[in-house]
């Protein structure tokens, strides 16, 4: 349809069928993460990617992809523009989280960013996009190690000003975000869409094991445990299988290794910066998070809930976008003073 649309002049449908062919390979790319070798990750999740630029190139606004300088290789990502002008603008910066691409992040927030006269920097980090699937780069717990190179590069760029950059981490992101904030002091402004104090497998595991009567599991009734409902649950099957390809874990006791340092336990409290917590009513992932990572931060902060009321209750508010970008923004507009 976007061939056709594109052969026959209307650039905005070719645009809009260029945007659903990649979110359509993204989401077929999704679960295939249990066969690390699948030779159709690479091509499918390419698929995608290569459909999100070819709808890029027909958008109203200037996009630019960018390779960011990070410890001796680079990290890709999109540098949306409000317009062709170099005027320094306010930024907003956004990262995914476990199962994140770059493309995803334009309507997950890049568009609404532009809409209301914000620049938007988004990037795909170690365990995500490109930098997992190309330079295998894992997840890593000092996730300022990675948006210090970001900032480094959004204050080399005359269009972004460097007083006003915020920056929002999605799902799990609302775990690293915050991670990088409380050492990152340049940012105006930080958002956690959810927040996450903690993101450790053996604790997302102990109820599943207090289930089958084994309070102090050995590594073995851990292992047994959780295949048996992974056999079981599609759901939880999935996490486990793109955590071990996020992670870089060969075994369930490796991965559940590799997440104990995710905790923001005497960190949160060196965020400096104005913060704001969401939470989703329903969350079937991080039930109670957020409140544990507002009531650890001493920073000036906001706490808003998305409720079933609003449809928006489910993880990071997905079913009331348009909800959650208007909140959003009134509250960055306050914190970045943009009106006054």
């Amino acid at each position: 349809m976007a061939d056709s649309a594109l052969a026959s002049g209307q650039r905005i449908s070719a645009r809009e069928a260029y945007l659903r062919a990649s979110n359509y390979y993204r989401t077929a790319e999704f679960f295939l993460h249990g066969n690390v070798h699948d030779p159709r990750i690479l091509t499918t999740w390419e698929n995608s990617r290569m459909t999100f630029w070819q709808a890029a190139q027909l958008m109203d606004t200037p996009v630019e992809q960018i390779n960011i300088p990070y410890e001796g290789t680079f990290l890709t990502g999109y540098f949306y523009k409000v317009d062709h002008s170099n005027k320094p603008r306010p930024t907003l910066i956004i990262h995914g989280g476990y199962d994140s691409t770059g493309e995803e992040l334009y309507l997950g927030g890049a568009a609404a960013a532009i809409q209301r006269g914000y620049n938007c920097l988004t990037f795909e980090g170690p365990g995500q996009g490109s930098a997992i699937r190309l330079q295998q780069l894992p997840f890593r717990p000092d996730w300022e190690h990675v948006v210090t190179p970001v900032v480094d590069y959004a204050c080399t760029r005359s269009e972004i000003d460097p007083n006003r950059i915020a920056l929002m981490g999605i799902s799990f992101g609302g775990y690293l975000a915050p991670r990088a904030a409380a050492y990152e002091h340049r940012l105006a402004a930080c958002i956690a869409n959810d927040g996450l104090f903690t993101f450790r497998f053996s604790e997302m595991g102990k109820p599943f094991m207090e289930a089958n009567e084994k309070k102090d599991p050995l590594p073995q009734d851990f292992e047994d445990v959780i295949i048996k409902i992974m056999n079981q649950h599609s759901g939880i099957r999935w996490a486990i299988e793109n955590g071990m390809f996020t992670f870089q874990a060969s075994t369930l006791m490796e991965l559940v290794q590799k997440t104990e340092p995710y905790s923001l336990a005497g960190i949160a409290e060196q965020i400096i910066c104005p913060t704001l917590i969401c939470e989703a009513e329903a969350d079937h992932f991080f039930a109670g998070q957020p409140q544990r990572l507002y009531d650890a931060l001493t920073c000036p902060k906001t706490y808003m809930k998305f409720t079933a009321e609003d449809g928006a209750e489910e993880h990071c508010h997905f079913g009331a976008l348009l909800l959650f970008n208007y909140r959003l923004f009134e509250w960055l507009d306050q914190t970045l003073h943009i009106h006054e």
